[in-house]
């Protein structure tokens, strides 16, 4: 029997299908929020994780939408990642997600119907990991598969986690390593060197990021995101620009994953990662390191959280991620500063 290999059948790959930010912005210009509705808290007037609606009561709805083509070529796992993506989404905003409505995409002409099958049951066991339930979705006869989830949640108000709230003096912690862009690209490109690397790296891809919740439950975090397509210097971009300051990025502390030398070594780059530079290397400095432009630019799927919190509850968090199996993750990648005239600046990143 012929193995099908979903990520033959897609142009693009995981989070690495989203539309450049220049691109984005130059979209969305002209169609932010422009009645005022008290109620919406975050909408798309800035470039949060989520939608924030006040529900009056303490609490508040966390609702995103997430969906992608195949990041690998299994269908359960691209279904078990596509999900843990989606519901990212309400952790980042320090929520609990509730429910979620499946959106599918399917070349019934060229892909079974059994596969599709596949896709939502990955989805399913990760929502189950969630506690929630799949509620319902929508479903089209498309030229690529694509799947994801939209996803609503609860948080109580007074804990909603901006991107753009972060403070000056503040710490930058990871939750997961980069690199899921690469090995991606290797997947695709049938290159991966060992079966280990792959499983590692989707082993990462479908792990939840439900301390989120904790997160915003904890003194002293002011900010939180999570990595996606516009890799690390994207998404540190926006937090910084949201809160009007520098970020100052350690290459030397950034988490990646041990193997991925031997693809650099071998060109296999996402063709993103140079999309995502080319949109915002005027904000960048200090990035003269190959090894670090592949890895701080590599569009992510399913990544971490990147958190800001006051360094005085540093021992709070550390203590926090031990719990949560995060000891791996308890260095800083960076802090904030002041706003200068960039708004990364990476250090030891130079040849």
């Amino acid at each position: 029997m012929t193995t099908i290999k979903l990520t033959q059948y897609s142009h693009g790959a995981g989070c690495g299908c989203k539309i450049a930010p220049d691109k984005l912005e130059q979209i969305l210009s002209k169609n932010k929020t422009s009645v005022l509705f008290k109620n919406l808290l975050v909408g798309n007037n800035n470039n949060d994780d989520a939608a924030v609606w006040d529900l009056g009561n303490g609490q508040s709805l966390v609702s995103t939408v997430d969906f992608f083509m195949p990041i690998v070529d299994d269908a359960f796992d691209f279904g078990r990642i596509a999900a843990t993506n989606a519901i990212s989404d309400v952790y980042a905003m320090g929520g609990k997600p509730i429910f979620a409505n499946a959106i599918l995409g399917w070349p019934i002409d060229k892909l079974s119907l059994e596969l599709a099958s596949k896709v939502i049951e990955g989805a399913q066991f990760v929502c189950s990991q969630a506690n929630i339930p799949i509620a319902g979705g929508h479903s089209i006869d498309s030229l690529e598969p694509m799947f994801g989830l939209a996803v609503n949640g609860i948080v109580d108000t007074k804990n909603i986690k901006k991107n753009s709230s972060a403070q000056k003096g503040d710490l930058l912690f990871l939750t997961k390593p980069l690199g899921t862009g690469i090995i991606g690209t290797a997947i695709k490109r049938g290159l991966i060197e060992n079966e280990q690397h792959e499983l590692t790296c989707i082993k990462s891809m479908c792990k939840l990021n439900s301390i989120g919740y904790e997160l915003s439950l904890l003194k002293g975090v002011s900010a939180i995101t999570d990595i996606t397509g516009f890799g690390l210097l994207g998404h540190l971009i926006e937090m910084a620009e949201g809160a009007n300051l520098t970020a100052e990025i350690n290459w030397n502390h950034v988490p990646y994953f041990d193997f991925i030398d031997s693809y650099l070594a071998k060109n296999i780059i996402p063709d993103n990662t140079y999309r995502n530079w080319n949109a915002y290397e005027k904000k960048v400095t200090g990035l003269n390191n190959m090894k670090a432009f592949q890895i701080l630019n590599d569009p992510q799927t399913s990544g971490g959280l990147l958190i800001s919190i006051n360094p005085s509850n540093q021992p709070d968090l550390i203590n926090l991620f031990t719990q949560n199996g995060l000891q791996d993750y308890i260095k800083p990648i960076g802090s904030f500063k002041s706003a200068s005239d960039f708004v990364i600046e990476t250090i030891n990143a130079n040849f």
